[in-house]
Parts: C-alpha cells; sequence; structure tokens
C-alpha cells in the first residue's frame, strides 16, 4: 500500500508514544524513521522499529530522557543524552551548535550516554540547508572485528558529510565503515541472500559471507581493510573517548537483553564556511566547480542522489509499505501495560 509521509509519521509517533515515549522524542524519532523509509533507506526505516520498542519496553533506554547540555568550551558542547535517543538530544542541542559555528567559526558536539538507532544523514543534512558544513560520526553495536582480528570489537561506525551546494539540495553522503551496515546482514538473512564472500567472520574467524553466521557469534569486517580499520579507530575515540561515552566493546546489556539499540556517543563538527569572510572566494560556487569537474571526467551519480530520488518519489505517489508491517506497527502500537511516563 501507498501511504503519504505525513501519515506515516503520524502512525509511527502514536507507536513511540504507546511505549513510553514523550510527546517530543516520538515526534522526533517518528520523522527520523519515516524519512529513511522515504528516502529508500529501508535498513534504518520502518525495518528498526521492533528494536526501538524492545528497547523501551526492557528499560534499556529511556523514552522519556532529558538530555543535559554542557558548554565545555567555546568551540565544544558535550550533551549527557541521559539514557535516552541521541537524535533528540540532536534536536535539544541543534540551535545552540549552529549558532557557535555561526560566532566561532567551528564548533564539536560530543553527545554521549545516547542511544543511536539510525541513519546519520538526517542529522547531518539540516545543518547544510541551512548554510553550514557538517560531519557526523556515531560508534555502535560491538559488531565490527578490527583488521585481522577474530572477535568484534568496533562498532559499524557510521560517518556522514553535508555541505551546502548553490541552486541544489545538500550534497550528503552517509557511510559504514564496516563492508555494509548490520542492518542490511539482517534484510539480506531475512531474503535468505549471501552476501559477498568476505563482508564478515564466523564465530570462528573464519571469512564468511553467510549474513546467518555473522549474525550467529561472528562479525562485519572493515571495509578497504587496514584503512577502514583506520578510521573504525578514530571514530571510536572520537564519539566515546572525547565525549566520555562507552567504547562499542564497553556495551554491556546485563539484564537488558532484549534491548537492541547501543549505548555510545556521538560526535559532529559543525563550519561556518563563510567565516572570516574576507578574500575568500564564493564557497558553494567552489563545490559547484569540483563537482562540475567530476561529472565532465564521467561520474554520473553523487552522493545522495539516488536518496533524493526516492524522496520525490515518495512525495508525489506516497511511501510502499506492506500490509505486515503496517499491521505490526498497529500491533506493537498497543500500550504496553509494563511501562508508562508522564507525557
Amino acid at each position: 500500500m501507498l501511504i503519504p509521509f505525513d501519515a506515516l509519521v503520524a502512525k509511527i509517533a502514536a507507536l513511540f508514544r504507546a511505549n513510553g515515549c514523550t510527546d517530543p522524542v516520538a515526534a522526533v524519532l517518528a520523522d527520523n524513521c519515516a524519512g529513511a523509509e522515504r528516502d529508500g533507506c529501508k535498513s534504518h526505516g520502518l525495518f528498526r522499529i521492533p528494536g526501538y520498542v524492545a528497547s523501551l519496553r526492557c528499560g534499556w533506554v529511556d523514552g522519556a530522557a532529558r538530555p543535559r547540555i554542557e558548554v565545555s568550551a567555546p568551540g565544544l558542547i558535550r550533551v549527557d543524552g541521559a539514557n535516552g535517543f541521541a537524535q533528540p538530544a540532536l534536536a535539544e542541542v541543534r540551535a545552540r551548535a549552529a549558532a557557535t559555528a555561526r560566532s566561532q567559526g567551528i564548533v564539536l558536539v560530543a553527545i554521549r550516554n545516547a542511544h543511536h538507532f539510525s541513519a546519520l544523514a538526517p542529522d547531518v543534512e539540516p545543518f547544510a540547508e541551512d548554510g553550514l558544513l557538517a560531519i557526523a560520526m556515531v560508534n555502535s553495536n560491538c559488531e565490527v572485528a578490527p583488521f585481522g582480528g577474530r572477535k568484534a570489537v568496533f562498532g559499524t561506525d557510521p560517518m556522514a558529510f553535508a555541505a551546502p551546494r548553490s541552486g541544489h539540495p545538500p550534497l550528503v553522503f552517509d557511510q559504514a565503515t564496516s563492508v555494509v551496515a548490520n542492518g542490511e546482514v539482517r534484510l539480506a538473512a531475512r531474503r535468505g541472500e549471501d552476501l559477498a564472500p568476505g563482508t564478515g567472520i564466523d564465530r570462528a574467524g573464519n571469512p564468511t559471507g553467510d549474513p546467518k553466521a555473522i549474525l550467529d557469534g561472528g562479525a562485519l569486517l572493515p571495509f578497504a581493510g587496514h584503512k577502514g580499520n583506520a578510521l573504525l579507530i578514530m571514530i571510536e575515540i572520537l564519539c566515546a573517548a572525547i565525549g566520555g561515552g562507552r567504547f562499542s566493546h564497553e556495551i554491556d546489556r546485563t539484564g537488558f537483553e532484549s534491548g537492541q539499540t547501543a549505548n555510545t556517543g556521538q560526535t559532529l563538527i559543525v563550519i561556518d564556511p563563510t567565516a572570516g569572510g574576507g578574500a575568500l572566494p564564493d564557497f558553494v560556487g567552489r563545490v559547484e566547480s569540483l563537482l562540475s569537474a567530476a561529472r565532465e571526467a564521467g561520474q554520473e551519480r553523487f552522493p545522495g542522489d539516488r536518496r533524493l530520488a526516492c524522496r520525490r518519489d515518495s512525495y508525489s505517489r506516497g511511501i510502499e509499505v506492506s500490509q505486515e508491517t503496517m499491521d505490526s506497527i498497529e500491533a506493537l502500537s498497543q500500550t504496553d501495560p509494563a511501562r508508562s511516563h508522564a507525557r
């Protein structure tokens, strides 16, 4: 069935409210999940909702958490997510981060003690829509073995980048630093499809492309071998060490085994490319000249093109959602009697 974006957001928000989220948190999460589905990012859209709900119902994450903002230095803002979701914590600090970037030229935002369970593109795109550059990273569930290793130490640890353009939507990329995202592994396992050989290792440390073997005590591998491994180390340090959060391998779900989200850290760097002004050339003009050179050299598609095409199609036609998925959303929207929060 085809569902308008706003109608899907409303249904998902009701689901989150029924499972212990406050109205503001439910609104942010619903827009995020529906937005991923709208943009064709199926592995981070409606597919993730059961994991959100399981984490809420077992008490692993607090859907009523109120993040605490700590201005540590003129260009450094730390945020304690209070064991809530990372997206609402970012929503709380977004305006302050943008204002600081404009006044200081650059700001680093380090969020700790927060659960990120979605795509990163939605975190950086709004900054670029306001003319700012943004880089985001998050360390996640311990699912990736180091290069040459035999067990998981890192998360899939995605990173995203957004830059404003002239007369076009922002240039945005969002990618895991593992060979593929964990959501893609889970979707492949559900469909009974194999992944490329060497995507991961099994529980004995042997290379494999079997998604079930990767999920059953195995691990994913870094993309590009030692080069991806270096980025994983960088992201773990920037997201956990600098913000006071947990490394991926430090996540302990004892007592909350049904929780699926990752209580780790997220770091964003936001830059005002016009800061200083003076004799600097026009920034967005320089971006366009670079993309034009790549296009003339034969590059036909740029990061985000497919996502934007899916978005346009979703707004014009509606979002394709199966009846089975809608039935699941309705079922999960039944209030969990074990949990309740004042709205």
